[in-house]
């Protein structure tokens, strides 16, 4: 279940991705209200490790979730190619940065942005991986197609793949599992604990007493027509519960990933606060334009137009950023109505 959920939600990723390049983000004028500016800031940036970076000490053989107890051994990691947004800020945050030679279209922080796209979720594309020479490729248990894992390895590339991250509880396993793939487990280590230390303290922070208000995930792609109500295997349960909510999807019985979203749908969940990545919210035309989908105005969260939206390539990504992740979302979920 947890490899067809992230499959899924890749492939929405992709699909939003690939939509909304090229439209330029529409016309939102007006339509941003307060809760849409409480997202993240700085999240187009990822915080390295202080001091210098890390030198990998190598080789290493390490375990690959390929399920058949594969293991894989690396000699070098001066051209390492993540291909994933999440496993490349992992990569990042322990100060190996330089050392990327490539990514995938969801890395979209700062510091990867010059660097060139060689996969798009379930896409790679092992002709521009290969053209890399990279000594070293991390992917997903839902990294895809099976053609282009098959023909990297069979290059003789060391490619080793990592189980997904689904909550809260996978941050520092998968941090860990990195870090030791590259022959860093003390930066590893630290950033574990940085991580670990930063989520604690935004928990540490939050009302322990008073209303869990219901929020619902949508994943919105306008200019696709994608309109989904997250439920219980969507990825963000974890998240909302952490920061004080209740996640009205999987409350009103929903057990899958996603479900189409329905006026019938949404009065089943009523939220009183509606979750939503910023790029989604800008592709159906701000939260006036959330509003027109029909039933959200009809629910709790749209008659207050409460809703909080986090950046697309943080939402879900469960890494070094995570806290930050778990602030903003605390912070939107128990603020009040927003004008505008």
């Amino acid at each position: 279940m947890r490899r067809h959920t992230r499959a899924t939600l890749c492939g929405l990723l992709l699909l939003g991705l690939l939509s909304l390049a090229g439209c330029g983000g529409g016309d939102t004028t007006g339509s941003t209200t307060d809760a849409e500016s409480t997202a993240v800031e700085g999240a187009d940036r990822v915080e390295p490790l202080d001091g210098p970076p890390p030198a990998p000490e190598l080789p290493v053989t390490v375990p690959s979730a390929d399920g058949d107890g594969t293991e894989v051994t690396v000699e070098a990691a001066d051209r390492i190619v993540p291909l994933s947004g999440s496993l490349s800020e992992i990569v990042f945050t322990l100060g190996l940065g330089d050392r990327v030679v490539a990514r995938d279209v969801t890395a979209t922080f700062e510091q990867a942005a010059d660097l060139p796209v060689v996969t798009r979720g379930h896409d790679v594309s092992a002709e521009g991986v290969l053209s890399l020479h990279p000594d070293v490729v991390l992917a997903e248990s839902t990294t895809g197609p099976d053609e282009a894992i098959d023909r990297i390895r069979d290059a003789g590339v060391p490619l080793i793949v990592f189980d997904a991250a689904l909550g809260l509880e996978d941050v520092t396993p998968r941090i860990t599992a990195v870090a030791a793939a590259l022959g860093v487990p003390g930066a590893g280590a630290e950033l574990t604990g940085r991580t670990t230390e930063r989520i604690d303290a935004v928990r540490a922070g939050l009302p322990d007493e008073g209303d869990r208000p219901r929020v619902a995930f949508l994943y919105l792609r306008g200019t696709a027509s994608v309109y989904l109500l997250g439920g219980a295997e969507s990825g963000a349960v974890s998240l909302i519960e952490a920061a004080g909510g209740v996640d009205a999807g999987s409350e009103s019985g929903l057990e899958k990933d996603f479900t189409p979203l329905t006026s019938e749908a949404l009065a089943a969940a009523a939220p009183d606060v509606i979750l939503v990545m910023t790029k989604g919210l800008d592709s159906v035309g701000g939260v006036d334009g959330l509003l027109r989908i029909p039933g959200v105005a009809q629910t709790p969260a749209g008659m207050d137009r409460r809703i909080a939206s986090i950046e697309d390539g943080m939402l879900l990504n469960y890494g070094p950023r995570t806290d930050e992740v778990l602030a903003s979302l605390a912070e939107q979920i128990h603020a009040g109505s927003q004008d505008g």
